[in-house]
């Protein structure tokens, strides 16, 4: 049975009633303290352990059998992605990572993310404000990960790797697709709302994407420092593009904007152009930056030449953009449940009636080009 159900209609986690056993690894016994002072606190969770280094995490394994273990990213003797490694290959168990904010530390996070670990979070040491924000996210995400299914996630992810190597093999020249001129894309846009299971999708996605195509503009939920060596990591594999938005950029075709994290991503039209604006207002649907945000901006400048993309994630955030996007004549695609290692956003979004249609991770590229083409058909002009 798991331990929390993440199947509730309206995004939310329920308890069943079993008690989440954590195992808090850190170098920092500040930090071993406060996050399990942060996770004791919390009802149905107890900390049975903690570790100093990977190598003291091993052996508590072992001992404890924990449902759940926070991994600093940082330590002495064996590192956060040394440890994850043996401990998925020993007995696939739920990971979260804690990250400082740096780019170092971001840019481990993500491998650690590709590796197989389930979410991240922020080091809990930057004052108070910022540790109750931090204690809110940490209990949320561990009882997500208390309920996930690792194994089906760590063969999903080798599933994408195998394919991925498939696709790198040399292959007989394909005839070169229909170009179609900027002019037909300029007025047409792809927003795309990701959340936990996020930086590894969006890896085989924009592998998979290639030009012509519609400006794209992302919201993937991550804090400040953690959105820019995302951006890098996927302009380095696609042929489209790829950056952090900043205040002004101008949506182009094949180039995507990924809303700066701690900051709503909002477009707006000037003139014959559609700019990126940045807004440091409160949380939407529990997020900033948020899909939510980006999808209404969206729908209200490019109506029925908008594509909404809504993809594995916890809650419900996207679920009321992909409505808008619906209500001002747009399509919605949503992933499937098969594919995504958490099947929420996009549940909530589905089960409203607010995603046309669904697809595998693997064609997610395929689709998106399809329905793209369709947007760039003949019609009259935006409204």
């Amino acid at each position: 049975m798991d331990v929390w159900d993440l199947a509730s209609s309206n995004g939310k986690i329920t308890m069943t009633g079993k008690t989440i056993r954590v195992l808090v690894v850190d170098d920092s016994a500040v930090c071993r303290q406060i996050l399990s002072d942060m996770i004791g606190g919390a009802p149905g969770m107890k900390v049975v352990g903690t570790a100093a280094d990977g190598r003291q995490a091993l052996e508590c394994v072992g001992t404890l059998y924990p449902d759940v273990i926070t991994l600093d990213v940082q330590m002495p003797n064996m590192n956060g992605l040394a440890t994850l490694d043996v401990l998925l290959k020993r007995r696939p168990i739920p990971v979260i990572m804690v990250s400082s904010l740096t780019k170092l530390g971001a840019n481990i996070t993500l491998d650690a993310l590709d590796r197989g670990a389930i979410d991240y979070i922020p080091k809990p040491d930057y004052g108070v404000d910022l540790r109750s924000t931090i204690q809110e996210e940490l209990i949320r995400k561990i009882r997500m990960a208390a309920g996930a299914d690792v194994r089906r996630i760590l063969a999903l992810r080798q599933k994408r790797k195998d394919r991925r190597a498939k696709r790198l093999a040399p292959q007989p020249p394909r005839k070169a697709p229909c170009e179609i001129p900027a002019s037909e894309l300029t007025d047409k846009c792809v927003t795309i709302g990701i959340s936990t299971g996020g930086p590894p999708a969006l890896s085989v996605l924009f592998e998979g994407l290639k030009p012509p195509l519609p400006p794209i503009v992302v919201v993937q939920h991550m804090p400040p420092n953690f959105t820019k060596p995302l951006a890098w990591r996927l302009n380095a594999l696609s042929q489209l593009s790829i950056k952090e938005a900043e205040a002004g950029d101008v949506l182009r075709p094949n180039h995507v904007l990924i809303a700066p994290g701690g900051r709503h991503l909002v477009l707006r039209r000037r003139g014959g152009l559609v700019r990126a604006a940045l807004d440091d207002g409160s949380l939407v649907s529990g997020h900033k930056p948020s899909v939510d945000v980006l999808m209404r901006s969206a729908a209200e400048i490019y109506a029925r030449r908008c594509l909404g993309v809504i993809m594995t994630g916890m809650g419900r955030d996207g679920a009321d953009g992909c409505r808008l996007i619906h209500q001002h004549g747009g399509y919605v695609l949503g992933q499937d449940e098969g594919s995504s290692d958490v099947y929420g956003m996009n549940k909530v979004a589905f089960a409203e009636g607010n995603v046309d249609r669904q697809f595998d991770l693997e064609d997610a590229a395929a689709t998106i080009t399809m329905h793209t083409r369709r947007l760039a058909a003949p019609q009259t002009a935006l409204a």
